[in-house]
């Protein structure tokens, strides 16, 4: 398995506008071969800005790149950018290949 996480800083101001844009998009992963789960996460605030993390688990490291090269891919994120800006800066990547996972 392996994990892709983005790590965003969003303005205080700005949450409702990001979470709506998150919430009411449309989801294309389920159509992409080895997808496994979506998380979208609310993390820590301080005074500046709140932490969101968007958190997908994929069969393999190999799926994943696949799902980057894909015409999902490019459609999921062909508005990222559009409109008003919401974030503190890019988002920053983070993947991670799973050495053990352990189930209920």
């Amino acid at each position: 398995m392996y994990i892709a996480m983005n790590r965003f800083k969003v303005a205080i101001d700005h949450e409702d506008a990001f979470q709506n844009r998150w919430l009411n998009r449309e989801v294309l992963l389920k159509e992409v071969p080895g997808f496994v789960s979506f998380q979208f996460l609310q993390g820590p605030r301080t005074e500046d800005y709140a932490l969101y993390v968007s958190h997908t688990v994929w069969a393999s490291y190999d799926a994943f790149i696949g799902w980057t090269h894909s015409d999902h891919f490019r459609q999921a994120h062909a508005s990222a950018g559009e409109g008003k800006k919401l974030t503190m800066g890019a988002p920053i990547f983070e993947g991670f290949k799973v050495l053990q996972n352990i189930d209920a």
